[in-house]
């Protein structure tokens, strides 16, 4: 992996609402609910990252902007084939698709980023629910991943992957689910600089800004002692995860440095550069890993505005659920 930033950034117009009783699968990654996841040169970048991110990774940390992506199922020859369109909330599925080329075949040969061949982002559309999943892939490349949304709702699934194929880019094709049952709307939780996740609390520090690169920091503490001991996971320390409130704009945030660099520490601190694509409220997830668990905590963050140093919630704010 890549120590410099890495973002595939979404940008479509601002959706308003969702339906009535709708769904998706959930996996056994990562989970996100509110009470009452190495970066490779072939990635789409969103930004050019600040002197300081660059000085502090090598000199990797700055790259051309390039166009904002799509919410799209097709973009670059590829679409994304959703077989599962929707699941009933609370109950076990599998989450099926398949990825095609331009002459309709299923794509079987991959590039591998962070260690997989694709990753998979679910997430509700008022973003309180959070899946990072990593599916399997069967010969005829059909990819399927086991799935359990909490909630019904709509979602929104994200497939990021590169095909191995000459000068392929990385890309993100995005499609619609839903889950069946009993519905009820959330507010996207209120701005907050403190998440408190299974006695881990990761404080945040920065601003995402529209247009600009910016660096974020993240402090990971658990029983009032800083965490020195992350682990590697998926060939970093830690994977950011950055979604628009409203379209569901999708940033993959990548960490400034990389394990083994003999410049990046195993924490506290894990250190991001991300641009927003526009204004507006963006949900951040980051997935961090310790003895052996892998934990998800979320932040509430508006593009523009700077991070202050508010206390915790009381209530956990992070992933509820493990299994990678």
């Amino acid at each position: 992996m890549n120590a410099g930033l890495r973002i595939t950034a979404f940008a479509a117009a601002l959706a308003a609402t969702f339906g009535t009783a709708y769904g998706v699968g959930q996996g056994l990654d990562p989970v996100v609910e509110e009470p009452a996841p190495a970066a490779h040169d072939s990635h789409r970048e969103a930004s050019q990252a600040p002197a300081s991110a660059s000085d502090g990774d090598g000199g990797h940390g700055g790259h051309e902007t390039q166009p904002a992506g799509g919410l799209e199922m097709s973009e670059g020859g590829y679409t994304l084939d959703l077989k599962t369109p929707g699941v009933t909330a609370g109950t076990r599925s599998d989450l099926r698709f398949v990825i095609r080329d331009s002459a309709g075949r299923a794509v079987t040969a991959y590039e591998r980023e962070h260690e997989k061949e694709l990753h998979l982002i679910v997430a509700s559309r008022d973003l309180v629910t959070y899946r990072h999943l990593h599916p399997t892939r069967a010969a005829d490349g059909t990819w399927s991943t086991p799935v359990e949304l909490p909630r019904a709702g709509d979602y929104r699934v994200f497939a990021d992957f590169t095909p191995a194929t000459k000068g392929a880019q990385n890309l993100t094709l995005g499609a619609d689910l839903a889950a069946a049952g009993s519905y009820r709307p959330h507010q996207l939780p209120a701005p907050n600089t403190t998440a408190r996740i299974h006695g881990y609390e990761v404080r945040l520090d920065g601003a995402l800004r529209p247009g600009k690169a910016s660096e974020l920091k993240l402090k990971v503490s658990r029983d009032g002692r800083p965490v020195t001991d992350l682990q590697p996971y998926l060939g970093a320390y830690g994977h950011l995860v950055a979604l628009r409130s409203g379209d569901l704009a999708y940033l993959h945030v990548h960490p400034n440095g990389e394990p083994g660099d003999g410049r990046t520490k195993a924490g506290p601190e894990i250190s991001f550069t991300a641009t927003a694509p526009s204004s507006g409220a963006y949900r951040l997830f980051l997935d961090f890993k310790h003895d052996g668990e892998v934990h998800t905590a979320a932040f509430t963050v508006k593009a523009g505005t700077a991070v202050a140093t508010s206390e915790a919630p009381a209530h956990e704010d992070g992933a509820e659920e493990h299994g990678h």
